[in-house]
């Protein structure tokens, strides 16, 4: 993988692409609310309650499953395999999937360690909704539960590359403006995005991430 292709975003209602080359979707759906279980917004009678978990071995088929359906390709797909097998990167217990109220995995979002010059921070990248899901209130309720768990983890800051009407639901702001920490690459400042998990101010410097990216 090279350049910011993968880096995150959701794989959900719109899987678009914006300038920065990152996926991108807007997982439409309302503001904070309880972790597990969530409701959608959907105001139907049929609308689901998400169950958000940490990710089993029995979910690495539909984890991978749910992001060649996402997304355009194998990349995402291949990106959280090639994670999963990086003990440097990968954090057991920070790759959540959303089941339906069948137990179904129909959403999936992944943090890693990343790096603020010498400071661990984690990645949120990839993030993916079925097709069918999309626009239902999974991919957010999964990242809500996946931040909250790396929160409750002792982690400082979470880093993502996504489209920027989306992550600011969840408490990113602009990384360079807001907080001095820089990508490694040129990307926009608007999409370039952190959050601070535990309040305090985070550390300035310039993002490493794990090698699977293929960032330098």
């Amino acid at each position: 993988m090279s350049g910011a292709s993968g880096m995150s975003g959701t794989g959900g209602a719109d899987d678009s692409r914006d300038g920065s080359g990152t996926h991108c979707a807007d997982d439409a759906e309302g503001s904070d609310g309880p972790v597990i279980p969530q409701r959608s917004t959907d105001p139907s009678p049929g609308a689901l309650t998400w169950r958000p978990r940490p990710e089993t071995s029995e979910d690495v088929p539909a984890v991978r499953r749910i992001h060649l359906a996402a997304f355009e390709g194998a990349e995402e797909a291949d990106l959280v395999d090639a994670l999963r097998h990086d003990r440097a990167a990968w954090l057991p217990g920070l790759s959540f999937v959303a089941a339906a109220p069948d137990g179904t995995p129909v959403a999936h979002a992944l943090l890693t360690r990343c790096h603020v010059d010498d400071a661990p921070a984690v990645a949120l990248a990839p993030c993916g909704v079925l097709p069918p899901y999309q626009r239902s209130g999974a991919g957010g309720a999964v990242i809500r539960a996946l931040l909250e768990a790396a929160r409750a983890a002792g982690e400082r800051t979470a880093i993502v590359l996504g489209h920027p009407p989306y992550y600011p639901r969840f408490g990113f702001v602009p990384a360079a403006t807001r907080f001095g920490i820089l990508p490694p690459q040129p990307w926009p400042d608007e999409a370039f995005l952190a959050l601070s998990l535990d309040g305090s101010t985070p550390p300035r410097g310039t993002v490493r991430y794990a090698t699977a990216f293929g960032i330098s």
